[in-house]
């Protein structure tokens, strides 16, 4: 006899109930989903919450990669994409106990901005090359159900004649609302997105953003807290040069960099960046060995991957590493005196970047002339982890909020009640 819920035929899964010698199969354990008090203990890292940040203050932002546990199905996803002078870049992620995990990106270099800084307008290929980047993250904002996205235009569009236009026929043609944003709005979002990379035992670190047409640099420092976890920042000075890897490569040349042109680059930054003099106080700090630079842009990914000699580019081993800044001066001359065929072999540079990454060492270089630095920790992180810290922030406090609203509306009503009676 066999119960009924038993499958017949070759008796696998059946059970003696005689008390015979056939031995009862192992039944198939079914692997449980872990509740959500479960879940709640295993997201929840040790320690008290940082306090609350006031205005100017920031606090540092965690990209996860990989997490086990799943996302809900009906969890928020959020958007974002940064469209530069040089590159067309975005991120879709999901909220987590701390920050964010990434489900998908994309990138495409499309040189919006080629041409210019001579001729003051977008040009049609760049447009086209960019519309056909844009409908590809349109179409995978709407495959991952994405429930929020903020669009960003910075350098190209700020600068170019035709830029507002081109951003109205973005829309008309795909359906993204593109922002454009101020240089002090991409300064703060880019110091957002990788302000959990700063040394925890440093009191200040510069910030700089190298773009395709500006380079943006911004000071912070540390106001509290000795770790990554608990530690504040505020964010002190910032400034924007109107040079990034695209200007700097059509004014100076940038496929056959003489050594002499790339010291034009280098004295070109340097004073730029000494006439700005609102961070001049925190000089002690960086001659005493207590402040470090922070470099998020392709320029010092590309210096980390060929310092480790990756045969490709992999993020995980560049994100977050420390760069001698003796290191990457000596290996953006390697990069200079190669050549540019000899650049373009390079598995972490290639062809795409291949006369932009020289002039983008001597923008870094004359950051390090202005302000020395003994190390550089490297970011394949900024604007578009700024953005997505903000839209998962304001949708946190728009939720407490509504939960305050709701107590208080309850507390009334109770207390109306008990007039009454």
């Amino acid at each position: 006899m066999t119960d009924d819920k038993t499958p017949q035929g070759n008796g696998v899964g059946q059970q003696n109930l005689d008390g015979g010698d056939g031995a009862a199969a192992p039944k198939k354990r079914r692997r449980r989903r872990p509740k959500a008090h479960h879940l709640k203990k295993l997201r929840t890292e040790k320690g008290q919450s940082a306090p609350a940040l006031k205005p100017g203050e920031i606090k540092p932002e965690k990209r996860i990669e990989k997490d086990w546990l799943p996302s809900p199905p009906f969890s928020k996803r959020y958007a974002a994409i940064d469209l530069g002078t040089n590159n067309c870049r975005l991120l879709v992620a999901v909220p987590q106990k701390e920050g964010f995990r990434v489900v998908d990106a994309f990138s495409r270099i499309v040189r919006l901005g080629e041409g210019v800084s001579q001729t003051g307008m977008l040009s049609d290929a760049a447009m086209e090359r960019t519309i056909e980047a844009l409908k590809i993250c349109r179409d995978k904002i709407e495959n991952r159900r994405v429930t929020a996205v903020r669009c960003i235009a910075t350098q190209a569009c700020r600068g170019a004649g035709n830029g507002e236009a081109f951003l109205k026929r973005i829309k008309e043609e795909t359906g993204l609302d593109f922002e454009l944003i101020t240089t002090e709005q991409e300064a703060a979002l880019a110091v957002r997105g990788c302000m959990d990379l700063t040394d925890p035992r440093a009191d200040a670190a510069l910030v700089f953003d190298i773009g395709g047409g500006s380079t943006e640099i911004s000071w912070v420092v540390k106001k509290s807290g000795d770790d990554i976890t608990n530690a504040v920042f505020r964010l002190e000075a910032w400034t924007s040069i109107p040079i990034g890897v695209v200007t700097a490569s059509e004014r100076f040349g940038g496929a056959h960099l003489t050594r002499e042109e790339y010291e034009k680059i280098v004295d070109t930054i340097a004073l730029e960046v000494s006439r700005f003099t609102g961070a001049d106080h925190l000089k002690p700090l960086f001659e005493e060995g207590r402040g470090h630079l922070l470099g998020t842009s392709g320029t010092v990914t590309s210096l980390a991957g060929v310092h480790l000699g990756l045969k490709k580019y992999m993020r995980k081993e560049v994100d977050g590493i420390w760069l001698a800044s003796e290191r990457a001066l000596s290996i953006s001359e390697k990069l200079r005196s190669m050549g540019f065929e000899a650049r373009q072999k390079e598995p972490c540079i290639g062809q795409e970047r291949a006369d932009l990454v020289v002039p983008g060492c001597a923008i870094l270089e004359g950051i390090l002339k202005a302000w020395p630095a003994t190390r550089i920790r490297v970011a394949d992180r900024g604007l578009r982890e700024g953005i997505l810290a903000e839209l998962i922030a304001g949708d946190r406090r728009r939720k407490r909020r509504r939960r305050s609203r709701g107590k208080a509306g309850r507390k009334g009503s109770s207390v109306q009640t008990s007039k009454s009676s």
